[in-house]
C-alpha cells in the first residue's frame, strides 16, 4: 500500500513536470499493482489526451467504467469523478494560456457527459477565444435537452459570459437565437437579469441601426423580454424593429404596451412619440394618428409648462425628437418650430447639469486656442453624421465631400456607427477626408472632435439620432452647424442652420432659433445619380402605353389624406389616366386608405397600381420612367425623391407651404429652371395635376428642359455648391473671430 502511495505522488509529479511519458508508464504500473483504484484511469486518460492519443485515452476511461461488480449509481459516481478530473485540468491549462489544450479536455468531457451544460459553456467560450468557432457543430446540439438537465447546477455568470460572446462573435444568428430561447430562462429570479437584458439591448441596437438585421434585432428583443416583460427599453425597440422589418401590427402592439409601461412625463411622451411613429408609418390610420398626436401635443405642452431639470441623460435624448411628426400633419412653422425650440431647451438645460465640467472645458478651451492659433492654420471642418452611408443623406451630400477644396480646408469626418461596419457609400466618404473614425459613443465621439481642434462642425442629422444631439450638446467645436438631415433642431448650442432663399419664406429666422445662413442658390446640389436598368414595365401593371400614368412615391408618414384626395380628383379629371403608388410602409393599411378614398371621389379601383419596393436604388429610379408625372406630397415634400424625379426628367406637381418640409421640392424645382407645376393651394395643385395629363407638349417641353437643365442649372452643378458652401463656412469663421 505504501508503495502504490509513493508511485502515485511520482506519477503526480512527472505530470505536473510536464513529463508525460514517464507519468503515463507509471500510472499503467499502479492500474496493475491496483486495479481497482479508478482515479488512475482517469490521470492516464488524461495523460493521453495531453500527448494527443485521444482514442487511447478513451479506452482507458472506459476500461475504468466497466465494472460489472458495481450498480448504475457507482457507475455515475465514477463519471462524475472523471469529469471532475478533466475539468480541473482544462481550468489549469486555461490558466497556462494552453487554450488549444484546454478546448480538446472540454471536447472530451462534453463526448463523456454531453449534457454537463457549464462544460459546454466553457467549451463555447475557449472556441471563440481561440477563434476555432469550426470546432463546434452547432447542428448536433440539442439546446433544449441540454439546459433542461437540472442535474447541474449552471454557472450563471459563465452563462452571461457566453449570451455576450455568442452575441459579439457568432456569425450563426439561428443558433444565437436558439440558444438564447433555451437558455435565458434560467435567469429568472437572479440579480443578474439587468446585465443579461443591457447586453442584449446593446447587441440588438447594434444590429438593427448599424447592421439592418431588424428581423434579428427584434428576436433579441423578444427574448429579453422572457426574463424581464416589462423591460420599457426592450419593449421601445421592439417596436421599432417590428416597424422596420415590416411587422407592422406587431410593431404597433408593442408601442401600446411600451406606453402601458411609461410612468413619469418624459417616459409617456416618449412612448407615445413609439406609438405615433407605428401608427402613422402605415399610411392608413389618419384617425387614430391625428388622436395620438393631440394627445402628444398635451404631453409635450405640459412639460414646457412644467419645465423639469431633473432628467437624466438618457430621458432627455429620447426627448430631441418627441415633437418629430408635427410637420407632417400640418404646416404650421410658428408653432412647430417655437415647440422644438422649447423642447431642445429643455434636453439642453437638464444636460448642461450634468455635464457642466465637461461643457465649460470645451468653452473655455475654444477661447484659449483662437488665442494662440496660427494664422496659416487651415480651417478644420468635421461632419458628424449617422447617415452618410447608403441612405438619402448620404446620396445627397456627395457632391460636397469630392468637391471640396483641401488645399485651403482639412476636412474630418465623424461616423456614428460601429468599427465593423460595413457600407460602400460610407467607405468612400471616408476615402475623401483627412482623418475620419467610426464610433457610437458619445462620450468618445465629443471628445475627438474636441481634440481635432475642429473649427466648424457640420451635423447632418438633427434631431432624427439621439446620438448626434447629445453629442453637439456638449459643444465640442466653437462654431455648430446644421444641414441637411431634416429641419433644424432647435438646439441652443447649434449656432446656424443652411437654407436658401426659397426652402425657407422670409420670416422663417423670427421663429429659428439658429441664424439661418441662406446660400445664394440652392442648399442642396449635386452632380447626378446612378441609373440602373429598369425591371418593371407598363404592361406587367396592366397599364396601356398610351395612358397617362401618374406616379407617387412615399413613406406612409406623409400619406396626408387631404392630399391623397387631391391626387384622386387629378385621376379622375384625366380620362384613361392611372396612379401608381409605392412605398415601404405597410401596404394593407396604405391601400385600403386609398381604395376608399377612390370609392369616395369617384376613381374605378383597377385604376390604382400598387407598386413593391426597388431595393437597390439606381433600379428605383430607373423604374420611376414608367411615370409621366409625379404628384408630390404635402405638407411634407419629397426632398430625395424630388431630386430622383427631376434627374430623371419626370414634371412634378407640388405644392409649396410656409414650413421647411413643405418647400422642399419647390426650391429643387427653382433650381433646376422650373417654374411650371408649382402650386400655392389645393385649387392650383389639382390644376397643374390636369394640365400635366391632358396637354402632351406641355409635358414634353418641361422634360426637355429637365435634360437641359442637368448641364447647366444650380442644382446639379456640385462644384458650384460646394464654393456656395465654403463661403458661407468663411463667413461664420470670420463672424467668430471677430466677435472674440
Amino acid at each position: 500500500m505504501d508503495i502504490t502511495i509513493v508511485n502515485s505522488q511520482s506519477a503526480q509529479e512527472k505530470y505536473l513536470q510536464q513529463d508525460y511519458l514517464a507519468a503515463c508508464l507509471e500510472y499503467e504500473q499502479l492500474i496493475q499493482v491496483n486495479p481497482g483504484n479508478k482515479d488512475n484511469y482517469w490521470h492516464l486518460g488524461l495523460i493521453l489526451v495531453l500527448l494527443d492519443r485521444a482514442e487511447e485515452a478513451q479506452a482507458t476511461w472506459l476500461a475504468g467504467l466497466l465494472d460489472q461488480n458495481e450498480n448504475d449509481s457507482k457507475l455515475t459516481q465514477w463519471t462524475l469523478d472523471l469529469v471532475a478530473v478533466l475539468s480541473d485540468e482544462a481550468s489549469r491549462q486555461e490558466n497556462l494560456e494552453n487554450i488549444e489544450v484546454a478546448i480538446r479536455l472540454r471536447q472530451q468531457i462534453q463526448a463523456i457527459s454531453p449534457l454537463y451544460i457549464n462544460n459546454f459553456l466553457h467549451f463555447i467560450r475557449l472556441n471563440f477565444k481561440d477563434k476555432r468557432f469550426e470546432n463546434i457543430d452547432f447542428q448536433d446540439i440539442n439546446l433544449n435537452q441540454l439546459f433542461s438537465n437540472h442535474e447541474d447546477t449552471i454557472d450563471l455568470n459563465l452563462l452571461k459570459e457566453i449570451v455576450a460572446t455568442l452575441l459579439q462573435f457568432s456569425t450563426d444568428y439561428l443558433f444565437t437565437l436558439a440558444f438564447l430561447a433555451a437558455g435565458l430562462s434560467k435567469f429568472k429570479g437572479s440579480e443578474l437579469i439587468p446585465d443579461v437584458t443591457k447586453i442584449i439591448l446593446g447587441h440588438a441596437i447594434n444590429l438593427g441601426y448599424i447592421h439592418k438585421e431588424f428581423n434579428v434585432a427584434a428576436n433579441l428583443c423578444e427574448l429579453g423580454l422572457i426574463i424581464d416583460p416589462v423591460h420599457k427599453d426592450l419593449t421601445s425597440y421592439l417596436a421599432d424593429f417590428y416597424q422596420e422589418s415590416d411587422q407592422y401590427q406587431k410593431a404597433i402592439q408593442a408601442a401600446y404596451q411600451y406606453l402601458n409601461l411609461a410612468e413619469n412625463l418624459a417616459e409617456k411622451i416618449d412612448a407615445t412619440k413609439t406609438l405615433l411613429k407605428t401608427v402613422v408609418v402605415t399610411g392608413g390610420r389618419w384617425q387614430e394618428s391625428c388622436q395620438l398626436f393631440a394627445q402628444q401635443q398635451t404631453l409635450i405642452n405640459t412639460l414646457i409648462q412644467e419645465y423639469p431639470l431633473d432628467l437624466n441623460l438618457l430621458q432627455a435624448s429620447k426627448l430631441f425628437n418627441s415633437y418629430f411628426f408635427a410637420s407632417y400633419f400640418a404646416d404650421n412653422p410658428v408653432l412647430n418650430r417655437t415647440t422644438q425650440n422649447n423642447i431642445s431647451k429643455i434636453c439642453f438645460d437638464n444636460a448642461r447639469v450634468q455635464a457642466r465640467s465637461c461643457l465649460e472645458k470645451h468653452y473655455l478651451g475654444h477661447q484659449e486656442r483662437l488665442k494662440y492659433r496660427h494664422p496659416d492654420r487651415k480651417i478644420r471642418l468635421g461632419y458628424l453624421s449617422f447617415c452618410l452611408r447608403r441612405h438619402s443623406v448620404g446620396w445627397l451630400a456627395r457632391a460636397l465631400f469630392q468637391h471640396h477644396n483641401h488645399d485651403q480646408y482639412e476636412v474630418y469626418l465623424y461616423c456614428i456607427t460601429t468599427p465593423d461596419s460595413q457600407d460602400s457609400l460610407q467607405d468612400w466618404y471616408i476615402s475623401q477626408v483627412l482623418r475620419a473614425i467610426k464610433c457610437v459613443d458619445i462620450n468618445v465621439l465629443s471628445k475627438t472632435i474636441f481634440e481635432d481642434e475642429i473649427d466648424i462642425l457640420i451635423e447632418l442629422d438633427s434631431i432624427t439620432v439621439d446620438t448626434t444631439c447629445s453629442v453637439v450638446m456638449l459643444k465640442p467645436a466653437p462654431i455648430q452647424v446644421t444641414w441637411l438631415g431634416w429641419d433644424a433642431s432647435g438646439i441652443p448650442t447649434i449656432d446656424y442652420f443652411i437654407a436658401d432663399n426659397h426652402v425657407l419664406p422670409a420670416n422663417a429666422q423670427d421663429y429659428y432659433h439658429e441664424k439661418i445662413v441662406r446660400l445664394p442658390q440652392s442648399y442642396i446640389a449635386c452632380d447626378g445619380f446612378e441609373v440602373g436598368l429598369p425591371t418593371l414595365r407598363r404592361e406587367d401593371l396592366g397599364v396601356p402605353a398610351e395612358a397617362i400614368a401618374y406616379y407617387s412615391v412615399q413613406k406612409g408618414y406623409k400619406r396626408h389624406p387631404d392630399t391623397m384626395r387631391l391626387q384622386l380628383e387629378i385621376i379622375k379629371a384625366v380620362p384613361g389616366s392611372y396612379f401608381l403608388i409605392k412605398g415601404s410602409n405597410d401596404t394593407e393599411d396604405m391601400e385600403r386608405a386609398f381604395l376608399n378614398l377612390a370609392d369616395e371621389v369617384g376613381v374605378e379601383r383597377d385604376r390604382l397600381k400598387f407598386l413593391a419596393v426597388d431595393y437597390s436604388e439606381p433600379t428605383h429610379r430607373a423604374n420611376m420612367l414608367i411615370a409621366d408625372i409625379v404628384l408630390d406630397t404635402y405638407p411634407y415634400n419629397g426632398a430625395t425623391t424630388t431630386m430622383e424625379t427631376l434627374w430623371m426628367g419626370i414634371p412634378l406637381v407640388t405644392w409649396v407651404g410656409e414650413q421647411f418640409a413643405a418647400r422642399n421640392s419647390y426650391t429643387m424645382l427653382i433650381n433646376a429652371g422650373i417654374t411650371e407645376g408649382i402650386a400655392h393651394n389645393a385649387e392650383e395643385y389639382v390644376q397643374w395635376g390636369i394640365r400635366y395629363g391632358t396637354d402632351p407638349q406641355l409635358r414634353h417641353g418641361v422634360n426637355r428642359k429637365l435634360q437641359t437643365a442637368r448641364r447647366t442649372a444650380p442644382l446639379w452643378n456640385g462644384r458650384q455648391f460646394a464654393r456656395h458652401m465654403e463661403a458661407a463656412y468663411e463667413q461664420m469663421w470670420a463672424d467668430y473671430v471677430g466677435e472674440e
